[in-house]
């Protein structure tokens, strides 16, 4: 099945040839279904801090940053605009020059809204000899898409999201990474200096430091802050292969096998190359302007408080643990901060004889934790908050996609429709233990929690294999927190027309 060539072509990408078999065996069996107990909700696995408790967690997060620990932002921007500009490519391809659907009706009526439209005009004036007012009175619309998106213009069909212009100032347009380097300034910052980790395709890292480099001294005079920001792309070895229908490697034109990024969840390998006290985590299109940071600040501080609140608890049990001046009473304790604060349980607990039982309390709180927050669900795609049975036979909190989920059981589909809350990719995790160590994240993951999807690639059907998703089993094995934030912290751009929402503009 596989030849010389082959094995070549595995090992400079840094994978074994076990690693392909055990894929190409994951693609044709595919992953078992995860086993649900119910949607958390709150009260039931999701905290709803009080205003005194909102005080309180803020107080610790900004005693904790005068500690001088690190603390690191980390920014997955490996994302290509692409999907961003799907409804306009079909406009550029159909057979019709004028806006016809809503969604083009509704572009073009924004259009000057767009922080983007400035640039936008100048190259349609460089390009077609007319503004942007001239072209839609001649009817010319496809030749403004055809300036957004191709490389003659802004190229913004082949741009990474995180570079795009995204909101209007008076001192000129920012995009999602200049967002992000004001964020880390206000809430992720410690003694005087912010980190700031993006990770980038290849493809785009050379003009994603350029902007970096143009950019990031603007906002540390204005924040009276020192930026270290650091780059990491997908690794190789992180790569799946992609397979035929029939189960055997699919080949490339050229008769090379065809590999695949593993999606999100490959991006393990690359927080754990980060070194940080304490890490935010937060998609690159979730960025709201200034005049609407004040919340998304707030309650940063509040998940960080009650991450290091949570934390020095865990420290301090597994303290008494390892020192062995315990008595029952305090087991029970422990025993009630596992099940109550980190929604992690095991129903035959009572059976375990004390030495077994510190064992098992030694083995859960000593593990990588985060703290999610999560909005009430407005039916967005994506993760949902939901308690779940892991493979060890305990119970415990999860980030869940529709995909884990068995379509053919009614009482799992309802409770997945069911879900109360959604996450919105807003975590604050810690990665170290009591020692000051930093965990090994891939121990820590769920392997049996990838998929497999559809895919073609020049007219011929693929099957791709996922990896287990960043947030969801990738870090299955974490103590896991839930904490209800407000809508307005969440504000992604899926779509182009979002920019014109009124949190956007």
């Amino acid at each position: 099945m596989l030849d010389l060539e082959d094995l070549k072509q595995i090992s400079a990408k840094g994978i074994s040839v076990e690693q392909v078999n055990h894929q190409l065996d994951e693609i044709k069996n595919g992953f078992p279904f995860l086993r649900l107990d119910s949607a958390a909700a709150v009260g039931k696995g999701i905290l709803v801090p009080d205003p005194e408790e909102v005080e309180t967690y803020s107080h610790a997060w900004e005693d904790y940053k005068r500690n001088g620990h690190q603390i690191v932002k980390f920014v997955p921007a490996s994302g290509a605009a692409s999907r961003m500009f799907k409804n306009l490519f079909a406009f550029l391809n159909a057979d019709y020059d004028i806006p016809v659907t809503d969604f083009e009706k509704v572009f073009f009526a924004g259009l000057s809204d767009f922080a983007f439209f400035d640039s936008l005009n100048a190259q349609c004036k460089k390009n077609e000899g007319k503004d942007i007012s001239q072209l839609i009175k001649d009817g010319k619309y496809k030749a403004i898409v055809s300036n957004l998106l191709e490389k003659k213009g802004l190229n913004y069909g082949q741009m990474p999201k995180g570079l795009l212009l995204f909101h209007k100032y008076a001192d000129g347009p920012r995009t999602p990474m200049e967002e992000h380097l004001v964020e880390a300034a206000l809430y992720a910052s410690s003694a005087g200096k912010a980190h700031i980790h993006f990770t980038v395709s290849h493809d785009h890292l050379a003009l994603f430091k350029k902007k970096v480099a143009e950019k990031a001294g603007k906002y540390a005079e204005k924040y009276h802050i020192k930026y270290d920001i650091t780059f990491s792309e997908q690794k190789p070895s992180t790569d799946t292969i992609a397979a035929n229908p029939d189960g055997m490697p699919f080949r490339n034109d050229d008769g090379s096998l065809l590999f695949r990024p593993g999606g999100h969840g490959a991006l393990i390998e690359n927080l754990n190359d980060i070194d940080a006290d304490v890490i935010f985590i937060k998609n690159i299109d979730n960025v709201v302007p200034d005049r609407l940071k004040g919340e998304t600040v707030k309650w940063k501080g509040v998940l960080a408080g009650v991450l290091v609140t949570l934390q020095k608890k865990m420290f301090s049990y597994l303290q008494l643990l390892d020192e062995g001046e315990y008595n029952h009473d305090q087991l029970e304790e422990i025993i009630r901060f596992l099940q109550r604060d980190l929604g992690c349980r095991k129903l035959d607990i009572k059976e375990l004889e004390d030495a077994e039982l510190v064992i098992y309390l030694k083995e859960k709180l000593n593990r990588p934790i985060r703290v999610c927050g999560v909005v009430k669900n407005i039916g967005e795609p994506g993760g949902g908050p939901f308690i779940a049975y892991n493979q060890d036979g305990t119970v415990s909190l999860q980030i869940l996609e529709s995909s884990q989920i068995n379509p053919e059981d009614p009482v799992a589909v309802r409770m997945f429709k069911q879900g109360t809350h959604f996450n919105p990719v807003d975590i604050v995790c810690a990665t170290k233990d009591e020692k000051g160590n930093s965990f090994h994240l891939q121990d820590y993951v769920d392997y049996s929690t990838g998929f497999v999807s559809n895919k073609s690639k020049n007219g011929h059907d693929l099957k791709a294999l996922e990896l287990p998703g960043l947030w969801n089993g990738a870090m299955s094995d974490w103590n896991t927190v839930f904490v209800e934030v407000p809508l307005i912290t969440f504000n992604p751009v899926k779509n182009v027309n979002d920019l014109l929402k009124e949190v956007h503009q």
